[in-house]
């Protein structure tokens, strides 16, 4: 487990021998680099620290994996997408590879690096708790409540993250001494209840709107309290919490949360923080510091060197063909929730194994138009760079297959601008990620009136989503102004017959939503699905790319968790560290 602390430094005195004025005053410098105590306590001191803590949630300092977007564990794990790249690109053994054939072992450098990112995040939360104790005097009462509402509402986040990653993790607060007994706390308790106090503690304190972007508020708060609830199964008290938030929730700017009416601006640094956002990372760039951006997704672009498209590389986080066959829609507009989209002709037509010279022409079946807003595809407009070539843009089909990933892509009008051309790659842009937004909160909203027994309340939320996907005015088209595709989408139109129907449909929607966005795989291990979905993804994905599918498995009662880093439990001991069943 990493430690940072944050010190209080002393003054050095330079003692300066005068012979004629033996009476001068000693020159007092501070050390270079530090900061003093009354630094730290005044206002700026902890708003300071406070940022630090924010600054934590892109997993900065640490791998790719560390971030709070999850990319790699949510989305890879969870069958939307594959490592990408090619088999030998991120070598050893903490490489992308075995997140997405459920190997991790617990010497696993990225399993490491997560712990350790969310342990830093804690670190930096509990520094703000720990300074509050003694504020200067230009830190006024409310202050003190707002300052420790934040770093309370950041502690709970970076738990509830360890929480669905590891499950059983030390909790450690601000009262402990990072000296001398953060080594030796076991991972015997239950942390939930603490993560349900800091969110409940956040939303009574914190105010309803706030100063800049970026910030938590009440109504982020309780969102997540709710959240919270959910992964408990604790559905009526969810119930009470996503009820507020639906009706009288509002973002930074004082705007009710709603959803943003084109869905591709949730993924455009031009229009951040919209009426969708309810808790995101906040990224910019030309700081002078590349890791103010969204630095975790450097890799995650069309590998198209030479070719006319973003970045120019890495070709990693490759939608997988079950994600997009997912978006075949039947005549009616409505998902096959009977799984047939990935039989026969219901299979999305690709260009796997097809020069880019040579013919192609896209599928021409209905699907839904959130399709071509998630997922780059031969023959569709690719964001404003061109028409998306395929096999030029893929560093190797046989292992990533013939999609790029187009959520989280800046547009080549932006770049320069909304992204870091400072370093190796364009790749460092501005765009944020939502950790939480609100089509999420009405789909969790959705899947708590299903489980209290009020599934007509289900299907508004539900169609509310789809209505806005349904919106024509923003659907992708082509230079001529024609739809791209043949995009039919429609809303649940007649009652759910069960809550199993019901439940089904918001599961569905969900994928569909949020894919790509790191919530898939925590989704299917909180519905007790993970093991036959994935092995089912697994049985289809390994017939198309079985170079990196063959053989893989996903085994009940071990995979839905990752394992103790094997650094924490050497460093710890096994008498303090429990390691998850299986590994």
């Amino acid at each position: 487990m990493k430690r940072t602390k944050i010190k209080a430094v002393t003054l050095i005195a330079l003692v300066v021998a005068v012979t004629f004025a033996c009476n001068e005053k000693f020159l007092e410098v501070p050390a270079t680099g530090q900061l003093a105590s009354n630094q730290l306590t005044s206002k700026a001191g902890l708003e300071g620290v406070l940022v630090s803590a924010y600054a934590q949630l892109n997993g900065r300092g640490f791998s790719r994996a560390a971030s709070s977007y999850n990319w790699v564990r949510g989305s890879v794990s969870g069958g939307e997408a594959n490592k990408g790249s090619n088999s030998g690109d991120g070598g050893g053994n903490s490489n992308f590879n075995t997140f997405q054939r459920y190997e991790l072992i617990p010497t696993n450098g990225d399993v490491n690096d997560k712990w350790r990112a969310m342990y830093e995040g804690i670190s930096r939360a509990n520094a703000v708790l720990r300074t509050l104790a003694s504020a200067s005097s230009d830190v006024t009462a409310s202050d003190k409540t707002r300052l420790g509402a934040e770093a309370r509402f950041l502690r709970a986040h970076y738990y509830f993250e360890l929480k669905r990653s590891f499950n059983m993790v030390p909790y450690i607060d601000e009262t402990v001494d990072y000296g001398t007994g953060i080594e030796k706390i076991p991972n015997s308790v239950d942390i939930w209840p603490k993560i349900e106090a800091d969110f409940k503690y956040a939303a009574d304190n914190l105010p309803a709107t706030q100063s800049s972007a970026g910030r938590a508020n009440k109504w982020a708060a309780l969102t997540y309290l709710a959240k919270t609830y959910l992964y408990e199964k604790k559905y009526t008290d969810s119930k009470a919490l996503f009820d507020q938030v639906i009706s009288s929730g509002v973002t930074t700017n004082g705007k009710k949360y709603g959803l943003t009416a084109n869905y591709t601006n949730i993924f455009n640094a031009a229009s951040d923080n919209t009426e969708e956002s309810v808790f995101a990372i906040q990224a910019a760039v030309n700081t002078g510091d590349v890791a103010n951006s969204a630095q975790e997704l450097d890799l995650n672009f069309p590998y198209n060197t030479g070719s006319g498209g973003p970045a120019g590389c890495c070709g990693f986080f490759a939608p997988s063909f079950e994600l997009a066959n997912s978006f075949r829609t039947s005549s009616n507009g409505l998902p096959l929730l009977d799984g047939s989209y990935n039989t026969g002709t219901n299979q999305l037509k690709n260009d796997q194994g097809i020069a880019s010279n040579a013919s192609f022409t896209p599928d021409a079946g209905p699907v839904d138009p959130r399709l071509d807003w998630s997922i780059g595809r031969r023959g569709i407009p690719y964001l404003d760079w061109n028409v998306h070539p395929g096999l030029d843009w893929i560093r190797d089909q046989s292992y990533a297959g013939p999609y790029s990933p187009k959520k989280f892509v800046f547009y080549k009008s932006q770049d320069k601008t909304l992204t870091d051309g400072s370093s190796w790659t364009d790749g460092y842009s501005a765009i944020n990620y939502n950790i939480i937004r609100f089509a999420d909160v009405l789909l969790m909203a959705a899947e708590v009136e299903i489980e209290v027994g009020s599934l007509e309340t289900a299907r508004t939320y539900i169609n509310q989503v789809r209505a806005r996907a349904a919106n024509t005015a923003y659907w992708v088209k082509t230079s001529a102004g024609a739809n791209a595709a043949n995009y039919v989408i429609s809303t649940y139109s007649t009652a759910f017959a069960s809550k199993d129907a019901a439940r089904a449909a918001v599961y569905f929607e969900r994928k569909l939503e949020l894919s790509g966005e790191g919530h898939r795989f925590y989704d299917l291990v909180r519905w007790g699905t993970a093991s036959t979905v994935l092995n089912n993804f697994l049985a289809y994905e390994s017939q198309k790319l079985p170079v990196g599918y063959t053989g893989a498995k996903f085994t009940a009662n071990k995979d839905e968790y990752m394992p103790i880093p094997q650094t924490q439990i050497d460093y710890q001991g096994t008498s303090v560290l429990t390691q998850n069943p299986g590994y």
